[in-house]
């Protein structure tokens, strides 16, 4: 299936930011263990990079290979990572709401607009909770 050069940019970018996401996450269970809401938000990446490579299978592209794995630092908390996680989540849904601008495929939009909704209406809120509950607690 021939898809044009934008939308594969799109998709590309997009695939990179989960694989970051999901390594950012990573750091942070890797260093203070299997910690809420990490250890959730962690598997939900794993399905959103999944889905988008299903996408580069379907238009047969090949997809950009992972260069976040092992490569990012945990936070020094886990308040500082809660917090992390808001404005990359916010981070998330604006670089969504652009790519968004620029696929022309049917599927491929409806698969951003299925992820940019999970980041805003079940990471983002997630990891504010995580925020509030550790800021007044332990650091």
């Amino acid at each position: 299936m021939s898809v044009d050069v934008k939308t594969i940019e799109a998709l590309r970018e997009a695939l990179d930011d989960e694989y970051k996401a999901r390594a950012t996450y990573q750091s942070v269970i890797d260093r203070f263990g299997p910690v809420r809401p990490f250890v959730n938000i962690i598997e939900a990446e794993e399905r959103h990079a999944s889905a988008l490579l299903r996408l580069f299978e379907r238009f047969g592209v090949e997809p950009p290979t992972d260069r976040w794995a092992g490569r990012v630092p945990a936070p020094s908390s886990l308040a500082e990572a809660c917090r992390a996680g808001v404005t990359a989540e916010i981070e998330n849904a604006e670089m969504y709401e652009r790519l968004l601008a620029q696929v022309s495929d049917g599927k491929a939009r409806d698969v951003l607009r299925r992820l940019q909704e999970a980041s805003q209406q079940r990471h983002l809120p997630a990891f504010r909770r995580c925020a509030e509950q550790r800021f007044g607690g332990a650091h």
